[in-house]
């Protein structure tokens, strides 16, 4: 599938911030197969996940339409909204599967540069998700890198774009989140 146009994805955001209340349902319709794309990267689909794709995609939705009134600046930004919505989802999934099953089962979600090799387990991601609450108390940039990166599936680029700093920067953080992360979650 084709990747929406940045000029096509501006518009839309600009639309939205003008008052145009179809222009959010529009640009959900433009970028929805992108965001599948992150949602299955970061899910890495197993049978039996009562969290599919398709749901984690519409949960992070619609947690996005009340913030529609939120200034979205551009695409990057959009997509680091839409990574943050994704990690409160599947957090508050991996909670209730947690309670439910007292830490049985698993989802799979892999970190990129391999901190979790396999499919992590519930708690583990309940654990990320307290690290990362902790690490954006530390440094609120890591924090947001970790997201785009691992939430949002974003490249040292597109991050570095989402986020105003440059390449070297990303990388540094991206590098600096991952060994704080290790150590917190071990």
């Amino acid at each position: 599938m084709e990747q929406p146009s940045p000029d096509t994805v501006t518009r839309l955001l600009e639309s939205a911030r003008g008052g145009n209340a179809d222009a959010f349902d529009e640009l959900f319709a433009v970028v929805y197969g992108e965001l599948r794309r992150l949602a299955h990267i970061i899910r890495r689909k197993r049978a039996g996940d009562t969290l599919n794709t398709t749901a984690l995609v519409h949960e992070a939705y619609e947690r996005l339409v009340p913030a529609s009134e939120i200034e979205v600046e551009n695409r990057a930004h959009f997509f680091r909204l839409a990574a943050r919505a994704m990690r409160f989802v599947l957090t508050d999934s991996a909670r209730r599967r947690a309670a439910a099953k007292r830490g049985g089962g698993e989802m799979r979600v892999t970190f990129e540069d391999s901190m979790f090799p396999d499919a992590v387990q519930l708690d583990d991601v309940i654990a990320l998700d307290d690290a990362l609450n902790r690490l954006e108390d530390l440094d609120e940039r890591q924090a947001q890198v970790v997201e785009c990166r691992f939430f949002a599936g974003l490249s040292v680029e597109e991050t570095a774009r989402a986020l105003g700093v440059g390449t070297a920067t990303v990388k540094r953080d991206w590098r600096a989140a991952r060994a704080w992360l290790a150590h917190e979650l071990r």
